[in-house]
């Protein structure tokens, strides 16, 4: 017995007791997000598993966790001895939660869950399943409390207002778009649930999630009014007489459900039935008008011309202190200085956070060394951590939060003479990078219509890397926002000019190495023709690709072209931001063109 068994044994008596034969414990809270605050991490608690994605389901003789490819490697080693099977979700072998419950139960067993932590699109795919096999789903079961003796309390750090000058718009403006677009649907209020919108829209912030500046808490708008359901510990004077300003109220946290359920019922509610819990989706049920997507969410994820400045001056900032944190490295290096991938993170931490307005990272720093590296979210810790050696390739995925923008940036770079494979996969990687930053392409497009141009190269040589090529990314928010994304599978999100996006395919050889190059884009217009408008990227992140790893003998001219135009406006841009001869000569030489 270990401390996860303990604990899956005593979950199994509270299911018993209850009468359920099987419970999901997805990694979700109330508000559905991709981040949670520690009060939230029930699945990690019960697991082990750490990962961002990933569902528990437990029977009273088994248990299986399914979550995708960035976690393989990871959930195989956090589930090592737990007795937790590990099931790779995505791919073509693995069976669906679904189908793997109607093959472990009965007629008549019943299914228990948090349905504050689902959708109702979820359970209703669920339970399309369950019920032609007579297995029924128990949507209020909720143990934890009874079992984490120790639970992390929900957090109740104080909001704060981020400045106009930061965000471009204020709240009030915000509220009046999102209303007018909600009145067009033919509602008469909104219900915004998740944490980042919430915050985008009020211009508040907080550090209730770990690098996610967000607030808990819930928003009702509806014409002349927005009500806020949040702690009161979490307010004081001064923000609750900016909201008033705003013409924003304040409500308990926990009045959420009260308060929907008083509701008149002639006041049709915009809700979307898949970012909404079916705990609150079900008091609403009967007046509420469906969207495709929040407006919110959509409309946050187009950057205004401030909050555009604000991320060039960010992504400088940070390019300096990258500078700086890559030099105190190689230095560490050469003089035999023990160096672990810890060591790497705190050297990144230690620089950025000198920069004006700096916040916080912008999620935990990946330094996987070697094999390391082809853990793609991988986190190392005491008894993780590798030692760094001069040969092999070390794989860097970092970020800011800055209160003007937010940065992500991944850089593979070589601590010895890169062998022959090693330069082969990184330029192979560079290839499609490359070509999804240089694509032009019509308005409309989505993101798995651009996927294929950072594989194709990959893929004739039989190589692939199974997570998304490109995700959303927030304005001092979440380093991972949609409503769009770049991946194989289907999103039917179009790209939008002022959007910003991660440029970062991949390739993962187990047990040997992990490359990953990553920038962030922004989407822009390109020209009009008799065609229509058409849409294109400009690079944001400014820090140079490790040289010694491109093999230019299979790449084009015009590749070779690109690298060099870039190093050159990493040159430019960052130079006037270093302070000593040594900075600058470093960037010079690392800028070198190929």
């Amino acid at each position: 017995m270990n401390v996860y068994t303990e604990r899956l044994a005593a979950f199994r008596a509270e299911m018993k007791a209850a009468g359920v034969a099987a419970a999901i414990v997805p990694q979700a809270d109330p508000h559905l997000g991709e981040y949670l605050a520690s009060h939230w991490q029930v699945r990690r608690w019960l697991s082990g598993f750490s990962g961002s994605a990933g569902d528990l389901v437990v029977t009273a003789d088994k248990a299986a966790l399914w979550t995708d490819s960035r976690y393989f490697l990871q959930a195989a080693q956090q589930l090592e001895g737990t007795g937790i099977e590990l099931m790779k979700d995505g791919l073509a072998e693995t069976p669906t939660i679904a189908q793997w419950l109607v093959s472990q139960l009965h007629k008549h067993d019943i299914v228990g869950l948090d349905g504050m932590l689902f959708t109702n699109p979820q359970l209703k795919k669920l339970n399309d399943v369950l019920f032609r096999h007579d297995i029924a789903l128990n949507t209020d079961f909720d143990v934890i409390d009874r079992l984490w003796k120790d639970r992390p309390a929900l957090p109740d750090g104080k909001i704060f207002v981020h400045d106009e000058k930061y965000a471009g718009e204020s709240a009030r403006s915000k509220i009046v778009k999102v209303m007018a677009e909600a009145h067009e649907a033919g509602a008469e209020a909104v219900l915004v649930t998740a944490l980042d919108e919430i915050a985008w829209l009020l211009n508040i912030r907080c550090n209730d999630v770990k690098h996610t500046p967000v607030a808990t808490s819930y928003l009702y708008l509806r014409d002349g009014e927005g009500i806020l359901f949040i702690d009161p510990a979490k307010l004081t004077d001064q923000t609750v007489a900016y909201l008033a300003s705003q013409g924003v109220t304040t409500r308990g946290y926990d009045e959420i459900k009260t308060f929907l359920a008083a509701g008149n019922d002639s006041e049709i509610v915009l809700v979307d039935p898949n970012t909404i819990s079916v705990g609150l989706f079900d008091i609403v049920r009967t007046r509420f008008m469906p969207t495709a997507q929040t407006t919110a969410s959509r409309l946050k994820s187009v950057k205004n011309a401030t909050q555009i400045a604000g991320v060039h001056k960010a992504m400088v900032r940070d390019g300096a202190a990258l500078v700086r944190a890559f030099m105190e490295l190689e230095d560490r290096l050469e003089k035999g200085v023990e160096t672990t991938e810890l060591d790497v993170a705190d050297l990144l931490h230690k620089y950025r956070s000198r920069g004006e307005n700096y916040f916080d990272e912008s999620f935990g720093t990946i330094a996987g060394y070697g094999p390391h590296g082809a853990i793609v979210h991988y986190e190392a810790d005491e008894k993780s951590k590798s030692t760094l050696r001069r040969e092999g390739l070390l794989l860097v995925d970092s970020g800011a939060q800055y209160l003007d923008g937010t940065t992500d940036i991944t850089r593979t770079i070589c601590l010895g003479t890169p062998t022959a494979d090693e330069r082969r996969d990184f330029t192979l990687v560079m290839k499609g990078h490359i070509a999804l930053a240089t694509s032009v392409f019509p308005e409309g497009t989505r993101g798995a219509q651009l996927n294929v141009l950072a594989e194709q190269y990959l893929w004739k040589h039989g190589l692939t890397y199974l997570h998304g090529t490109g995700h959303g990314v927030g304005f001092f928010l979440s380093v991972h926002e949609g409503p769009h994304s770049i991946r194989l599978n289907w999103v039917d999100s179009p790209m939008l000019p002022g959007s910003i996006t991660s440029d970062e395919p991949g390739l993962y050889r187990e047990g040997v190495h992990g490359i990953r190059c990553e920038n962030l884009v922004l989407c822009q217009e390109r020209m009009t023709t008799e065609f229509g408008k058409f849409l294109g990227f400009e690079v944001l992140t400014l820090f140079p690709f490790d040289r010694a790893l491109f093999d230019t003998s299979i790449m084009s001219a015009e590749e070779i072209e690109w690298v060099n135009n870039y190093h050159a406006t990493v040159r430019e841009r960052l130079m006037p931001a270093l302070e000593t001869p040594a900075e600058k000569a470093w960037l010079e030489e690392h800028t070198k063109a190929l």
